[in-house]
């Protein structure tokens, strides 16, 4: 049995982590990156790394960060992925699932049709409409990228004129203006880590202000998710295709509300609150996929 981890970064902290897991279970692994890959059509074999074949050598790979990239690459590296599915590899998660992650329409759309409650969410790419949700959605709302993580460029608006200076500058950058009606949530979210039927771990990431991202200064607190929490984080990951999943959760006025699924969770902060090896977790699942 031999797994390999495709990621940016070998060195970051999940990375670290998930090698450290394999070692203590004394299986052979590898990492590299996108770039480091040979895909070959019409030839054999069909991917090649570092002199290997992905295809025989690998009996899974667990997918990291895929790093940024153009429009071309991304593309490319999904089709790399989906078609090494085909040939039979177990990829966690799969190429389906990272494609609807990445995009913050199709995850709220997807879930939405699994009847899954979400924010008031409207997107559009004309900015006289978007005015018009602006009101609609009570003149308080949040503004996102359609294609981005850890509240990067996530802005809270509250001012028409400043609102439709925001729609101008997202329109002449040739992006999708995204909004989402603000949920009253006090100061803190709930991300809940999904491995395949099971919330192996949780947190409440506590704020000083409505932005609840620990990559953006949250604290991490001990949380125990009710029954009725934890399949709605595991139903929300199954609709999206994901075998391992970061669910976050906003808990407003009108019940809880799931408003995004991270298909490449980090775990660093969770890793800090529960007893559990999240990496030891990972690993174990990837083995039982591989067995079964």
């Amino acid at each position: 049995m031999k797994i390999g981890i495709l990621t940016r970064n070998t060195e970051s902290w999940s990375s670290t982590q998930l090698r450290q897991a394999l070692n203590k279970k004394r299986i052979p692994f590898e990492c590299f990156s996108f770039p480091k890959i040979v895909a070959q059509l019409g030839k054999q074999p069909s991917f090649i790394t570092n002199n290997e074949n992905i295809i025989e050598e690998f009996n899974a790979l667990i997918i990291r960060p895929i790093g940024r990239g153009s429009v071309h690459q991304l593309v490319f590296r999904m089709d790399m992925l989906s078609k090494m599915e085909k040939l039979g590899l177990i990829v966690i998660n799969p190429s389906k699932s990272i494609e609807i992650c990445a995009d913050k329409y199709a995850i709220l759309s997807t879930i939405e049709n699994s009847k899954i409650p979400i924010p008031r969410t409207i997107s559009t790419e004309s900015i006289i409409d978007a005015l018009k949700a602006f009101t609609e959605l009570g003149e308080d709302v949040i503004v996102k990228p359609i294609f981005g993580s850890r509240g990067i460029g996530t802005t809270r608006l509250v001012d028409s004129e400043i609102a439709s200076i925001a729609f101008k500058n997202i329109i002449f950058h040739h992006g999708v203006i995204y909004l989402q009606e603000f949920i009253p949530h006090g100061s803190s979210d709930i991300r809940a880590f999904v491995i395949g039927e099971e919330v192996v771990a949780s947190m409440r990431r506590v704020s000083k202000t409505w932005k609840n991202n620990y990559s953006q200064g949250a604290k991490p607190a001990k949380v125990n998710l009710s029954p009725a929490l934890k399949e709605l984080a595991i139903k929300s990951a199954k609709a999206v295709g994901c075998k391992i999943a970061g669910v976050d959760i906003l808990e407003g006025p009108k019940g809880p509300m799931i408003v995004d699924v991270n298909s490449q969770p980090g775990w660093k902060g969770l890793q800090m609150i529960t007893k559990h090896n999240i990496a030891e977790k990972i690993v174990s699942f990837v083995i039982s996929e591989i067995k079964r």
